[in-house]
């Protein structure tokens, strides 16, 4: 085998990878953040999806998550977001949520 028939193989086999984890051909950043936020959805959905990035490697508090949702174009309600964010941080979810200066706050589980 020569290297031209080599690489074909290899992307061959990355095009099917990608198709299996992503649900089609992965063309660039745009495309898989795109793919991913298809995969995330309702209120539950742009929980997770906030959980997957760093936004809850620190305490956030219910305001930030609204608007932070809002950007990521999640439009909800209070009681629609607040509902999954307490499942989201119950003992085996995700993220863990306490009180702090007397207003709730969560943040990723360790």
């Amino acid at each position: 085998m020569n290297q031209s028939e080599i690489n074909k193989q290899i992307l061959n086999r990355l095009n099917r990878l990608e198709q299996a984890i992503f649900g089609g051909k992965f063309e660039g950043k745009t495309k898989l953040k795109k793919s991913l936020a298809e995969n995330f959805k309702g209120a539950t959905g742009g929980l997770r999806l906030l959980i997957s990035s760093p936004f809850f490697n620190q305490k956030r508090s219910f305001g930030e998550i609204k608007k932070e949702l809002d950007t990521k174009h999640y439009h909800y309600s209070n009681q629609a977001i607040q509902t999954p964010l307490n499942n989201l941080s119950k003992s085996v979810g995700p993220l863990v949520g306490f009180k702090e200066s007397g207003k709730k706050v969560y943040a990723k589980r360790k």
